[in-house]
């Protein structure tokens, strides 16, 4: 029985990326590298159907990112309380 290949997502993408250039046909780099061109077509039409979402900024990340910020901000102020307290009470008892 046959080992099953496994392909890194750089490999996919550089012969996606290959094929989308011009530079080298769909059947060319499947020859080249042993490949069936139906799997060369699923990595392509996954790489297209992916690429928009690279330049979206969703609300949600930004909104999670300054709610994060808000609550270390609290954090250090209370912090920056609790501190003064003990400075001012160590100073007392000296």
């Amino acid at each position: 029985m046959a080992k099953r290949r496994k392909f890194t997502s750089e490999f996919k993408t550089e012969l996606v990326l290959e094929v989308l250039r011009g530079s080298t046909s769909q059947a060319e780099l499947c020859r080249r590298h042993n490949l069936n061109e139906d799997q060369l077509s699923k990595w392509k039409q996954q790489f297209l159907e992916k690429a928009p979402k690279l330049f979206e900024t969703t609300d949600k990340d930004l909104s999670e990112a300054a709610e994060c910020i808000a609550h270390l901000e609290r954090l250090v102020g209370k912090l920056t309380v609790a501190l003064d307290i003990e400075k001012k009470a160590v100073s007392w008892l000296k």
